[in-house]
């Protein structure tokens, strides 16, 4: 068996799969199935300071390879997170990554101030519409991702800081280049790009907030291709995602650059899929005589 264990921001981890954030909930459901000790990590439903009911339904349409989803947050709140399912990740012994969330830059800041020295890594979702902005998410702009990421480090005096990064912006570059001058430690991408599904016979978006985050297989290529790009213009570490369904999807992120990957959508699909995906990379690794997952992350060599 080949080693897989990775270590990001001084975090260990056992292998480098990651629950993608409100794919995964907390855990306890997937756990029903399987043991959820062997991933290396999850990234917590996003979170807010208080609970949220999230959007008007239906949030979930389907496209041709991808889904959609606007569920707008819905979440129990971080204090209910922290007195009933932190206890029961840390009985797991994964990386813990609580993934956050809020509407002005106070509410990230406060949300890091409270989980700072609880959690393993924190994850900035900064594609989330901010009141102050008029409704643009914090994460479009260079200098409002720098900004909220200066404010959480500053929050966060003993927990690593991730920052999720949108696709939907004019350069993927540029915005990881912000995030690292904030003082994220790590950037995460892609988070979900922006899409509608139409009913036809109805003449109206299948979703009721109209449109909705894509992901799935059919935006692997588009990810791949953005994680390859922030890898080379940052000094931190990148997670990558985005339409990973194979162990094989996985080394390409990590060949791209990746030092680890999150899985998302392929956990609708194939409830065991995570479990999955570490066995078909140990086993692709094994079979080219790798012996470490870490010799393959940033080697892909361009025409």
């Amino acid at each position: 068996m080949a080693n897989l264990s990775v270590n990001i921001c001084g975090v260990s981890f056992k292998n480098p799969v990651i629950a993608a954030s409100g794919t995964y909930g907390f855990g306890r459901e997937f756990n029903e199935v399987y043991d959820i000790s062997c991933i290396g990590g999850i990234s917590t439903k996003g979170m807010t300071n208080l609970p949220r009911l999230g959007n008007k339904v239906p949030r979930i349409a389907e496209g041709n390879s991808v889904i959609l989803n606007a569920v707008g947050l819905q979440n129990p709140g971080v204090e209910h997170f922290i007195k009933y399912d932190l206890p029961f990740l840390k009985e797991k012994g994964i990386v813990i990554i609580a993934n956050v969330a809020g509407s002005t830059l106070e509410d990230y800041g406060k949300i890091c101030a409270t989980l700072d020295g609880l959690v393993d890594m924190v994850e900035l979702n900064i594609s989330c519409p901010n009141v102050r902005a008029g409704g643009m998410a914090l994460g479009i702009k260079p200098a409002n991702i720098e900004e909220v990421t200066s404010l959480a480090k500053s929050n966060l005096k003993k927990t690593p800081l991730i920052v999720k990064l949108s696709p939907n912006v004019e350069s993927i570059t540029i915005n990881a280049q912000a995030a690292e001058r904030g003082g994220a430690d790590c950037v995460s991408l892609v988070n979900t790009f922006t899409g509608m599904v139409i009913d036809l016979e109805k003449r109206k978006p299948v979703i009721a907030n109209n449109t909705g985050g894509v992901s799935g297989a059919g935006i692997k290529p588009i990810a791949l291709k953005m994680v390859y790009e922030a890898a080379h213009a940052v000094k931190i570490p990148v997670i990558g995602m985005g339409g990973i369904m194979t162990g094989r999807d996985a080394l390409e992120f990590m060949c791209a650059g990746a030092k680890a990957v999150q899985v998302g959508t392929a956990n609708f699909a194939d409830v065991n899929a995570m479990p999955r995906i570490i066995k078909e990379m140990d086993e692709w690794l094994n079979a080219h005589d790798i012996k470490d997952v870490n010799e393959i992350v940033d080697t892909l060599k361009l025409n």
